[in-house]
């Protein structure tokens, strides 16, 4: 496997059944190499064939259908797609409607700014779409019966646009969420190119609104000087709104951290009458969710509601209409995250997807025995969901040798029988002709005698008893970690085909092992996370298959922390890359978009109460122990981890004279956003790699990644032509 093969990889849309619950629609959004971009296409798949009968139904080479919506009769269904876009606006989408026995698609809209998003009502009378200028959005009703001659009638007209929104299951209204006012000097001021941005700037406040299907009339149902509502969910008798509001105070309303200081309340439709459901300061919790019968209402969030904690997420019920009574704390005995999946038709059972040790699983939550059941045993990477329509479950899996696929299942009393399940998709043949090495998941003890794990990615090829090359690549989070799925670990089957063996340790600090291994860190971040993967490094030198002359360590966001630990602090590596790593807590704590998570990792002050507390744990201080040869990598408007962290760390071992480079990439988020870079940063990493662990290659040439595109003939010819003039000068 190679990393062009990775950016070749497809990727796999929503399933959406049909309401017979006999066939499914997806998208498959396959990468052009050669164009840098991409493009989506439509599939059908019968649900009890499977993937067999697979049947792609667009087929437009260089424009994109996607979103697919199946009519109330199953006769139809809709989508959007690019197909007729002019030239000047390539990305503007249209709604069209085809049928699944195939025939020409018909456009249905007109829309002069495109289409965004759209949803039909459950009687299967209208379909609403969103269209508009950026921020001026607004929703616009067709009746599905006509619809080819009907004409578009505006739902909304709010100055600030539409931005969430949802049609209620009796479709009756739907609800959205819209800015209270607009700052029109605000939007003049950009136009007329005063572009200077203000960090967490003063916004309008939203509230929730509702619209009535048959007789449009937006009216304002909450929202209020001291909170902005952000996202809400309706439930299924449409009789109850749950909805998140968030402090007004924009210095905790910024992006990263608004759910942090969000509250949960309740509205009765019929009444208008809004409940608060929870009031906490620093704790966020998740969405309301309502059971079928709409007889409870459930959140889940952190065992400890005083304060802001990495605790386990626990599920807190109650009867919807017990207004002002507490809640029920859950647990189920188990020592992990509850969330909410997916409801039992009765009420009775929360299923919900987690982590344990090196893999994914389904759960399922007795609320009445307060019991946590596990229902599948798959050494993969696997989450269920239930598509609320129909019922139809869905098994999204992946392992060593599986990417990323779809499978359905009768019953959720079947999911833990590999056997009952019907396989759905494929959209990555390819992988069955490359050579992969073997995964497995692996464990070892601590220094402090913690048992802790991981995944082990053996080299293709593999032969007890040789030592081979290790690469130690360390996720992120940290509050995640690594499973066994399908080539994680930064390409990790890419390094197995080279020769490597990959160690992804799953350090303190990681999740899936109980929360106190995920806690442990709190106050003393590196310390114990560093002897973890040591220590796992110095199992697999002991099991005869890490060379210990032979070894590179690297990682990304909490990897690339980890990274520059180990720079500082030994020095059996022989190279080291750090991706988007800190280096200094002090100034990362401003630079960063998130700064109540770097305080509680820290010890839980500011750091301007305690200098040393920050410093102490910064990699930086201890910049002089580094020997190690360190790529370093970062995008240039990084939010998470700015790129300063990683100048700061560059600018140090030049002056000491510590072999080092610094790639710094386009863009404005945490990873790197475009293919053409994502390419380069794998590719010299494994150079470098390369160069110095195991003494072979040229660290990074640009020639490496041009030869990937149809120029490198070209490419080629003039570097061999180049090459013959200095040997006839020579």
């Amino acid at each position: 496997m190679t990393f062009l093969d990775m950016q070749k990889m497809r990727t796999l849309g929503e399933p959406v059944p049909s309401p017979d619950g006999k066939w499914m629609l997806y998208a498959i959004t396959t990468p052009d190499w050669n164009e840098a971009k991409k493009q989506s296409d439509i599939h059908l798949v019968s649900l009890q064939q499977g993937v067999a009968s697979n049947r792609q139904m667009t087929f437009t080479k260089d424009k994109d259908e996607t979103s697919p919506q199946w009519t109330r009769d199953g006769k139809a269904f809709f989508f959007l797609s690019n197909r007729e876009a002019p030239s000047s606006a390539t990305s503007q989408n249209q709604l069209f409607l085809m049928a699944p026995n195939g025939g020409e698609a018909r456009r249905v809209t007109d829309a002069k700014e495109g289409v965004s998003n759209f949803a039909l009502s459950r009687d299967g009378r209208w379909l609403v779409y969103r269209s508009g200028k950026s921020a001026e959005e607004q929703l616009y009703r067709l009746p599905v019966d006509g619809i080819d001659s009907a004409k578009a009638v505006q739902l909304t007209r709010l100055p600030a646009g539409v931005g969430a929104w949802s049609i209620a299951r009796d479709s009756k209204r739907l609800y959205l969420v819209t800015a209270d006012t607009v700052d029109a000097d605000e939007k003049l001021r950009r136009e007329k190119s005063f572009t200077a941005n203000i960090r967490n700037p003063e916004t309008p406040l939203s509230g929730l609104w509702a619209v009535d299907l048959d007789q449009p009339n937006a009216r304002r149902l909450a929202g209020d000087s001291t909170f902005t509502i952000s996202s809400f969910t309706v439930s299924d008798d449409s009789r109850w709104v749950g909805f998140r509001g968030i402090a007004a105070n924009r210095y905790k309303r910024n992006v990263t951290e608004q759910n942090i200081y969000g509250d949960l309340y309740l509205l009765e439709v019929a009444s208008g009458a809004i409940e608060r459901l929870t009031n906490n300061d620093e704790v966020s919790e998740d969405n309301p969710s309502f059971s079928p019968d709409g007889r409870w209402v459930a959140f889940s969030a952190p065992e400890d509601l005083q304060k802001y904690s990495m605790t386990n997420d626990r599920v807190y019920l109650r009867a919807v209409a017990d207004r002002g009574r507490p809640f029920r704390k859950l647990d189920g005995g188990f020592d992990g995250d509850l969330s909410i999946a997916f409801w039992s038709n009765d009420g009775q059972t929360i299923y919900f997807n987690e982590g344990i040790r090196a893999t994914s699983q389904v759960f399922a939550l007795d609320i009445a025995q307060n019991k946590v059941r596990q229902l599948t045993q798959e050494r993969a990477a696997l989450s269920v969901r239930r598509n609320d329509d129909t019922g139809t479950l869905f098994v999204q899996y992946a392992d060593g040798r599986t990417p990323s696929t779809i499978f359905t299942v009768a019953g959720v009393n079947q999911v833990g029988q590999r056997s009952a399940w019907i396989q759905l998709t494929d959209a990555n043949p390819q992988v069955r002709d490359l050579a992969l090495g073997d995964q497995e998941e692996i464990s070892w003890r601590s220094t402090d005698g913690r048992a802790v794990g991981g995944v082990l990615v053996k080299p293709v090829g593999f032969q007890p008893g040789r030592r081979y090359p290790l690469i130690v690549a360390i996720h992120g989070g940290p509050a995640g970690a690594d499973v066994l799925n399908f080539n994680g670990g930064y390409g990790s089957q890419v390094y197995a085909g080279a020769g490597y063996a990959v160690l992804r340790p799953n350090y303190r600090g990681s999740t899936n092992y109980g929360e106190k291994h995920k806690t442990d860190i709190v106050g003393n971040y590196f310390e114990l996370g560093y002897r973890d993967i040591m220590s796992g490094v110095d199992t697999l030198i002991a099991l005869g298959i890490a060379d210990p002359d032979h070894m590179g360590a690297l990682g990304w966001s909490a990897g690339g922390h980890w990274s520059n630990w180990i720079l500082t602090h030994t020095d059996r590596f022989k190279a080291i890359s750090s991706g988007a790593g800190t280096s200094n807590w002090i100034s990362m704590y401003a630079e960063s978009d998130m700064q109540r998570n770097r305080q509680f990792y820290l010890g839980d002050k500011l750091p301007y109460d305690d200098f040393d507390a920050y410093w102490n744990q910064s990699p930086l201080k201890y910049i002089k122990n580094a020997r190690t040869p360190t790529m370093i990598h970062v995008v240039e408007g990084d939010p998470r981890v700015p790129a300063p962290q990683s100048i700061e760390l560059h600018m140090a071992l030049k002056r000491l004279g510590v072999p080092t480079e610094l790639f710094t990439y386009p863009g404005t988020t945490h990873g790197i956003p475009d293919a053409r870079n994502q390419l380069v940063k794998s590719m010299a990493e494994m150079a470098w790699m390369d160069y110095y662990v195991r003494g072979m290659g040229r660290k990074f040439s640009w020639h490496d990644v041009l030869t990937t595109l149809p120029s490198a003939d070209t490419t080629k010819k003039a570097e061999a032509d180049s090459t013959k003039k200095v040997s006839l000068r020579l």
